[in-house]
């Protein structure tokens, strides 16, 4: 009797194809583990009798920070779908092209603003970003300079304010000039109306019986 086949020409009974787990290594894994989880335990407890908050369990390995907290030169742009129809190309999944706010350095999604704005303030982020939670401290110099820049924006302002106002006013003083031409325009054309008005009132009506000895006719047709 021959052998059975399988879908790709071996054996039904080969299964040499799938993966082989070290168990071995998988149980040492564990081992480590338990091992790690028991002293974290026994530490707690010293905390706990020390009146201390107990450590949490390991988290990802993060980089040390290097450098102080800095600003964000770019803007967040939160605004930028909004009214948009986006297409979700792998809804329930992870990573980017999710609907929400992603994190491209923690690989994370939030749903809304609020959330997002709280993880990239969070000391997480600004650990994975390799940063600390300390704001550096400005020097003399630096708080001088920012003045500096303070007052020549300020003055750009008042300038630009300035420039704007009396703009502003040549318009207003144009609209008011071309408003009084125009009352002036309709009232002279309504002396006109009422002048033409009154001098038809005050022409002479014809007299029917004069025109008959003058001989002119009425103006209506001959034909009958």
């Amino acid at each position: 009797m021959a052998d059975k086949g399988g879908a790709y020409a071996n054996k039904a009974s080969d299964t040499d194809f799938r993966k082989k787990w070290d168990k071995e290594e998988y149980s040492e894994r564990a081992k480590q583990k338990d091992v790690e989880e028991r002293e974290r335990m026994q530490e707690n407890e010293e905390r706990l009798k020390q009146g201390k908050r107990p450590r949490k369990g390991a988290k990802k390995d993060l980089p040390k920070p290097t450098e102080l907290m800095k600003a964000r030169d770019t803007p967040l742009e939160l605004d930028k779908n909004l009214g948009k129809t986006m297409v979700v190309q792998n809804p329930g999944g992870r990573g980017p092209g999710q609907p929400g706010f992603y994190c491209e350095t923690c690989n994370r999604t939030y749903k809304d603003s609020v959330g997002y704005l709280d993880h990239i303030n969070s000391r997480a982020h600004l650990r994975a970003l390799g940063q600390t939670t300390r704001i550096e401290r400005s020097t003399v110099d630096q708080v001088r300079a920012r003045i500096a820049m303070l007052r020549e924006r300020t003055k750009e302002a008042s300038s630009a304010k300035a420039f704007d106002f009396d703009k502003r006013l040549a318009e207003i003083k144009a609209k008011e000039q071309a408003l009084r031409q125009e009352k002036k325009d309709q009232k002279k054309a309504e002396k006109e109306k009422a002048r033409l008005a009154l001098m038809k009132d005050l022409a002479p009506e014809p007299d029917d019986e004069m025109t008959k000895l003058m001989g002119f006719g009425g103006f209506g047709s001959s034909k009958k």
